[in-house]
């Protein structure tokens, strides 16, 4: 930076207050911080805890990863976990122990709302991602190219009621 070779940067998993003291060194720098890379999702919400309300002070764009916790949010584990998966591969991004039994029930307590949306899983959990006014993107890791399709198709239904965010945080903070 003091080379003048870095014109702008971006952080990843930062927690809220890390964050906001490195956003403010590198303002101070000249070099601004333009995007953080959080991990979040349904199931990864920490950056909830400040970090969002942080980026959105600054003016620092947050686009997230894994916004499908691995695959967890689409409809491949709905009946378990497929032998041709990721889960099942052995990848250190998702493993089975991941993928639990209490999971797997608010996974199909998710679908069941997505459908009810005219969404698949998927769909919603991006929309669900994108509705924070800080995100400004998300990044996912598409390895067919109809993930792709499925994921611009969420573009058709990106608005939550109140009555379905309150549904998807009693699922996600259920115990079963």
């Amino acid at each position: 930076m003091r080379q003048g070779k870095a014109l702008y940067v971006g952080l990843s998993n930062y927690p809220a207050e890390l964050a906001r003291q490195a956003i403010d060194i590198l303002h101070d720098l000249g070099t601004p911080c333009l995007i953080h890379q959080p991990k979040y999702s349904m199931f990864e919400r920490a950056p909830e805890a400040g970090l969002l309300d942080v980026l959105q002070e600054k003016g620092v764009g947050c686009i997230p990863f894994s916004p499908l916790a691995g695959g967890q949010l689409t409809d491949r584990y709905l009946n378990g976990i497929p032998a041709d998966s990721r889960a099942a591969s052995g990848s250190k991004f998702l493993n089975p122990d991941q993928i639990t039994q209490e999971k797997l029930e608010k996974v199909k307590k998710l679908n069941a709302l997505a459908e009810s949306r005219g969404q698949k899983l998927s769909q919603m959990a991006l929309a669900w991602i994108l509705r924070h006014e800080a995100v400004t993107s998300v990044l996912i890791g598409a390895s067919k190219t109809g993930q792709i399709d499925d994921a611009v198709g969420m573009l058709e239904n990106r608005h939550f009621t109140a009555e379905e965010l309150a549904t998807i945080d009693a699922i996600l903070n259920s115990s079963k």
